[in-house]
This record gives C-alpha cells, structure tokens and sequence, in this order.
C-alpha cells in the first residue's frame, strides 16, 4: 500500500486514506470535505493524526499511512502502513469496551477511558501493513 501523497483523500470505495509516514517535514490539510464533516490531517515521520470537526480521531507514533479508513455501526477498520512499530490511538464512544483485530486475529478487548480513547499497538515491519478492526462489544 502505499503512502497517501495528497496527505488525505475520499477512496472510490467511500473510505478514507491519509498519512504519509516519508515525510521529513510536518505536513497538514485543513478542512477536508467528506461526507458533510471537515476533516484535519497532519502527518510526518513522527506522527499521523486526523481530527473530524475539531475532535480527535486517530493518532499514531510514529507516522503511518492509513488506507480505507471506514466507520462501521460498532467501530472502525483501516489498513495501517509505516516503517516502524506504530502506538495507535483511536476516537470511539466513552467508557466502551471493544474487541480489537489485527490481520483478522483478536489481539485484546479493551475498555475505552472517559475520553473516548483506546489505546494499542501493531507489529509492522517495512512497508508491511496490517488490517486492523476494531469493533464494540455488545
């Protein structure tokens, strides 16, 4: 997969990609129109992030490329890319519990603090991606 060189863009599936994990240089796009939202992207080496409307939504340490990212009813599911290890934060509902998959495997349930936040990370190697899901627990 590759990184995103427009830093973020509507995907002909309806999802959306963004990051871009090659740059040495932080890089941004403010309001990104998608699907009546304004979206914020600011990428590099180091970090990847994206907000929606002004609220966070995804983070990762260090950066990476993410592709068809999509919300569901019960969450998200993306393709992450990068070079190294990526901490991976992602926005979902407050005080939740969720099931997370990578590469189809469960690797955890974890619980979602009051800000809505989880936490977790992702073995990828060079140019390696990973499918994450992440999905909540009824």
């Amino acid at each position: 997969m590759p990184v995103v060189n427009e830093l973020i863009k509507k995907e002909t599936d309806g999802s959306l990609s963004f990051g871009n994990y090659e740059l040495s240089v932080k890089s941004k796009v403010v309001d990104f129109e998608y699907e009546g939202d304004l979206y914020k992207v600011k990428t590099y080496k180091d970090i990847t992030k994206l907000e929606r409307n002004g609220v966070f939504v995804y983070e990762s340490v260090p950066g990476t490329a993410v592709n068809r990212f999509s919300f569901t009813e019960k969450g998200v599911q993306f393709v992450v890319e990068g070079t190294e290890n990526p901490q991976i934060t992602v926005g979902l509902e407050a005080d939740a519990e969720y099931k997370v998959l990578i590469d189809g495997v469960v690797v955890g349930m974890i619980q979602t603090n009051l800000g809505g936040k989880l936490v977790f990370s992702t073995e990828i190697g060079e140019s390696k991606a990973a499918s994450v899901e992440i999905v909540r627990v009824e």
